[in-house]
């Protein structure tokens, strides 16, 4: 039995993986990548860049994309529980504008594994969450590109709890990304 559980979901290469955990009354170990395991469930990727952030409940992040430097990334969540998100912006495809989400938590210990061509984004359910990601091109500033987080167009089901929208924190610059229809509409589409 391989490392890593490839589970499929509704959208084309974008899949839930649930590695492998072997634990015992001392705690767990676990790898969360192997170049060579992940190539045994079809999924190939150089990884060239990690990143990790930390945000309070509530906090909104995304949903984020890069015009150029397209990212891959596989994410997940090392302390507390997130709802994450990707939304297929990949010209022609049969899932255009559709979107996955999963719940990621420090005990399912599950990732996300996101291809390129997709907006991005969490929402943070627990108190604080920790969040990692491994990216397989570097983060470009110049190429930064975002979608709206709540465009009704897309209808992203929000798990929010006890949470109210007014609750939410979002950066300035994620409350003034476009919707999927202006985004189709601007020069920035072409560029996806």
């Amino acid at each position: 039995m391989g490392k890593f559980k490839k589970i499929e979901t509704s959208i084309d290469d974008v899949y839930i993986i649930e590695p492998t955990v072997f634990g015992d009354n001392r705690g767990y170990f676990m790898e969360t990548y192997s170049k060579n395991d992940f190539e045994e469930i079809g999924l190939n990727y150089n990884f060239v860049q990690d990143n990790q952030s930390k945000s309070k409940k509530g906090v909104l992040r995304g949903l984020h994309f890069q015009k150029e430097n397209t990212q891959a990334k596989l994410v997940r969540c090392i302390k507390g529980s997130v709802f994450d998100v990707a939304v297929d912006l990949r010209p022609g495809s049969l899932t255009y504008g559709k979107w996955e989400g999963v719940i990621l938590t420090e005990d399912n210990k599950k990732m996300f594994m996101i291809p390129k061509g997709f907006a991005h984004g969490f929402l943070v359910l627990s108190d604080e969450a920790e969040f990692a990601y491994k990216c397989d091109d570097i983060y470009n500033h110049e190429a930064e590109g975002g979608l709206q987080w709540n465009d009704p167009d897309v209808n992203i089901e929000w798990p929010m709890g006890d949470l109210k929208q007014e609750d939410l924190l979002t950066s300035e610059k994620d409350s003034k990304w476009p919707t999927l229809k202006e985004l189709k509409e601007s020069d920035l589409f072409k560029n996806l």
